[in-house]
């Protein structure tokens, strides 16, 4: 074999961090080590894996071609490692959660997964529905779970689990004593919405299809408590998942309303790249999830 394990970990890193240095932080190794070790294995291919832009290394063709299958090898290699140090078998993940999904429901299934397999460690990161792809997109997380749907030829969207958005407002609000929303009651009110790129939003916008542009947004908020927190205070009423709602609808801090003419059922998907090998550990991980 005329590469090493070392030489494609450098290359990779390189490739996350378009710098050198950088690269050479994470792997806990010198710049100048790095640096050879990059440059050993583009000499030894005659190949070029990235265009040198000042101080900036951007990966080329040659280089993206290559990356999925270094990225797919040394993950195998890594497995390879945990069972042969008879470490958990399932060894360390990196998992990308959605808003919702990751503060009401992947930390319980986070703490389940890290209890029955004592030496796992999942690294978890929570940004919205195109952060994440981005994030799977790009070999920095292993697995994403999320809220909105997703076209992208380099991602496995696998269907998870169903959802129900539920329309919300405070006590106080002229709307909370009406048994049923049709679409003037919908129109009048001023609306307290997640932010573009958010599978919530996705959904929200789907459920309105056709009065959709004549709503009144008076404000579009990344987190959820932030919603929450404004449509209590009464400027206006909002529309998020209904798990994210069920603690403020038993305080009564918070009001459900019902629009049963508009679809408000929604879907949660597994995504991974195509040419990332899943190990054992995300596939136990998908199991949890499927199972809580």
């Amino acid at each position: 074999m005329h590469f090493t394990l070392k030489q494609l970990q450098v290359f990779l890193a390189v490739a996350n961090h378009e710098n050198v240095s950088h690269a050479a932080n994470e792997l806990a190794m010198s710049q100048s080590a790095a640096s050879t070790a990059l440059k050993e294995l583009e000499q030894r291919f005659e190949v070029k894996l990235f265009d040198r832009i000042g101080k900036r290394l951007q990966i080329n063709e040659q280089g993206n071609l290559l990356r999925p299958k270094a990225t797919a090898l040394l993950s195998r290699a890594e497995e390879l490692e945990s069972s042969l140090k008879q470490h958990s078998e399932v060894g360390d993940i990196k998992v990308g959660a959605t808003l919702t999904i990751g503060n009401y429901l992947a930390i319980g299934i986070m703490a389940d997964f890290m209890n029955e397999h004592k030496n796992s460690n999942v690294e978890l990161t929570v940004e919205n529905t195109a952060a994440i792809a981005a994030r799977v997109r790009n070999f920095e997380l292993d697995i994403g779970l999320i809220e909105g749907e997703l076209q992208d030829s380099d991602l496995d969207v696998q269907h998870w689990r169903d959802d129900e958005l539920a329309l919300f407002c405070s006590p106080d609000h002229y709307l909370a004593k009406k048994e049923k929303l049709d679409d003037l009651d919908l129109l009048s009110a001023q609306w307290i919405v997640r932010e573009q790129g958010s599978g919530t939003r996705q959904a929200f916008d789907r459920g309105m299809s056709g009065i959709l542009a004549d709503l009144d947004l008076r404000l579009e908020l990344q987190h959820t408590e932030g919603i929450k927190r404004a449509v209590e205070a009464g400027l206006g009423i909002g529309c998020l998942s209904e798990i994210t709602l069920q603690d403020a609808f038993l305080r009564g801090s918070l009001v459900q309303l019902k629009a049963p003419d508009r679809s408000w059922t929604r879907r949660f998907y597994f995504i991974l790249h195509r040419q990332k090998f899943v190990s054992s550990g995300v596939r136990s991980w998908m199991e949890y999830c499927r199972r809580a």
